[in-house]
């Protein structure tokens, strides 16, 4: 995959086509909304959906780890669906979790979902971390948030070709902060074009749509 490179608040960083940030100068992996067993949260409400969303996240998750060799990673919030997604992981996904944290630092910063992540991953667990001239939390804040990467909003944007239209997740950026798309198999999405994203933003952006290979750069 060929990644974007932008900087946020005089960061580099690396847009993953997979929906990950690269911060190759902190060894940092970044996903945002990975919402862990969402599929089985449906079930219980009699929503039936294919029960492998947890499984086919962590496997695009160790595929990036193995590409990337991260010394940190920082998890965005809503890494579970719900305060008992984690209870509904089943041994073989919670052993992948294990090995994966084994030698990497995880960071799990606490979303809306999940407020208080169990304490059997390991790691640490914070409402937001600051490492360099970034901050990395859950919820973006007013406009104005300098150095903010946060999630939480599942940005995506529609790009129409020739009377054809295609809607991708997405980054979004302004230069001075990013906000992440969604990296969990069954999130979903709201259009940048909404004033809870556009907000967020007060002059020009850019969304940057997951391709099937890169990052393609859009008008916000």
């Amino acid at each position: 995959m060929l990644e974007t490179h932008i900087e946020v608040n005089g960061e580099k960083l690396a847009l993953d086509a997979s929906g990950a940030l690269w911060w190759s100068s902190e060894k940092t992996l970044v996903f945002a909304d990975l919402h862990f067993e969402k599929g089985s949260s449906y079930a219980r409400s009699g929503t039936m959906l294919p029960p492998y969303d947890t499984r086919a996240t962590l496997a695009r998750i160790e595929s990036l780890a193995r590409r990337y060799a991260p010394a940190r990673i920082i998890a965005l919030g809503d890494s579970f669906h719900d305060r008992d997604a984690a209870e509904r992981l089943d041994n073989d996904d919670r052993t992948r979790l294990a090995s994966l944290g084994a030698d990497i630092e995880w960071i799990w910063i606490a979303g809306n979902h999940d407020p208080a992540p169990p304490a059997w991953l390991g790691g640490r667990v914070a409402d937001e971390v600051a490492i360099g001239a970034l901050v990395f939390r859950h919820e973006p804040r007013e406009a104005g948030a300098r150095g903010e990467v946060a999630g939480h909003l599942h940005p995506c944007a529609t790009v129409t070709r020739r009377g054809r239209s295609l809607r991708r997740r997405c980054f979004a950026s302004d230069g001075a902060r990013l906000l992440m798309p969604a990296f969990g198999a069954y999130a979903g999405g709201l259009d940048v074009r909404e004033n809870a994203v556009r907000a967020l933003f007060p002059e020009r952006f850019l969304a940057y749509l997951l391709g099937a290979a890169r990052v393609y750069a859009v008008a916000g």
